[in-house]
């Protein structure tokens, strides 16, 4: 079967090379597994310590060639979305455009086979919007990547960022929020990270979505394209309890689960049962499939996926018929199939 991948993370070693130059967080070095290590604040922990894979996209793209299906992928960036964001606009706009054009390389390297999404830097939202712009109109670029918040106290929904939609609405791009581990981490520290890797990261999203919806974003821009990532966090679990509870300073003219249901989710959960609920809760055609390679064993995402026994028809729009039509792909390649992993 013909698959996108929609949740995959290809990172280019140009930007963090370009990190490694840095005095002062955020910055990166080189580590011992290939990869980096990754300083968000010089008071805090390695953000991130990455081995090698994140960075050979050849070998990333052999891995899913061993699935026994014609797999593509949509390359997003995960929680460096917000590494652009932190930086001084000028700076950031420097490394979000390098950032792009090497999703665009990627993009004229394996045509039909990557598709890349921009990086944006929000701190200065008419930069940001000039990055978006170069990204989508000249690169060709398929989606944009937004950090659910900036660990600075701005949020999604800060006012100053209305533009910054009205602008992606138009061009018609999916966002695509993922958790950016800005916030969270005190609060759940501990454990060798367990508890924030566990909860902590879908709390981050859930929030950032919810904040989509009651600042009445979701309401103000019907086509805005939004792929909520990890089934939907918490947000479909508790959507009875949302809409019970919305009318508490909010002021919107529908239920908030009519707001969630217009977002897009993907399979990436390691449970059965949670993509099972995902699937019914949004409905077939707002699923789309996703790994989180190389966060996830792709074989152990296809089996979990495969295991909820879904209709022919319902697999193939999750698989491919819903990623092609929400991101706008032209031309998707049928790589060649390896044995099955």
């Amino acid at each position: 079967m013909q698959i996108i991948d929609s949740h995959f993370h290809y990172w280019p070693r140009s930007v963090f090379e370009l990190m490694c130059k840095a005095k002062t967080a955020p910055r990166a070095i080189p580590n011992a597994k290939g990869g980096y290590t990754y300083w968000r604040r010089e008071t805090e922990e390695p953000a991130f310590n990455v081995s090698s894979v994140w960075f050979e996209l050849d070998k990333q793209l052999a891995r899913m060639d061993e699935l026994g299906h014609e797999v593509s992928v949509i390359g997003s960036i995960g929680p460096m979305s917000l590494h652009f964001s932190d930086l001084p606009p000028e700076q950031g706009r420097e490394q979000a455009m390098l950032w792009n054009e090497e999703m665009a390389a990627a993009q004229r390297k394996f045509p039909g086979r990557f598709f890349g999404t921009a990086a944006v830097p929000l701190a200065d939202v008419k930069v940001g919007i000039e990055v978006l712009d170069h990204a989508v109109q000249k690169l060709g670029l398929v989606g944009v990547n937004v950090p659910g918040s900036f660990g600075n106290g701005v949020y999604l929904d800060a006012a100053y960022l209305t533009r910054f939609y009205d602008r992606v609405e138009e061009l018609g791009v999916p966002i695509f929020l993922h958790p950016t581990d800005a916030l969270l981490n005190d609060l759940f520290k501990g454990y060798d990270g367990a508890l924030y890797l566990g909860l902590g990261r879908i709390t981050d999203v859930s929030v950032a979505a919810a904040r989509l919806i009651y600042s009445g974003l979701m309401e103000s821009h019907p086509n805005l394209k939004v792929y909520m990532s990890h089934t939907g966090g918490a947000l479909p679990y508790q959507s009875g309890r949302m809409d019970k509870s919305f009318s508490k300073g909010v002021v919107l003219p529908h239920p908030t689960s009519t707001y969630m249901k217009r977002m897009m989710t993907d399979t990436v959960s390691p449970h059965t049962a949670g993509i099972k609920f995902a699937v019914e809760y949004y409905g077939a055609d707002h699923i789309i499939y996703g790994t989180d390679y190389p966060c996830w064993n792709p074989s152990t995402a296809i089996k979990l996926f495969n295991a909820i026994g879904l209709s022919e028809d319902d697999q193939r729009k999750i698989f491919f018929d819903n990623a092609k039509r929400f991101f706008g792909l032209k031309q998707v390649a049928a790589p060649k199939v390896v044995t099955a992993a």
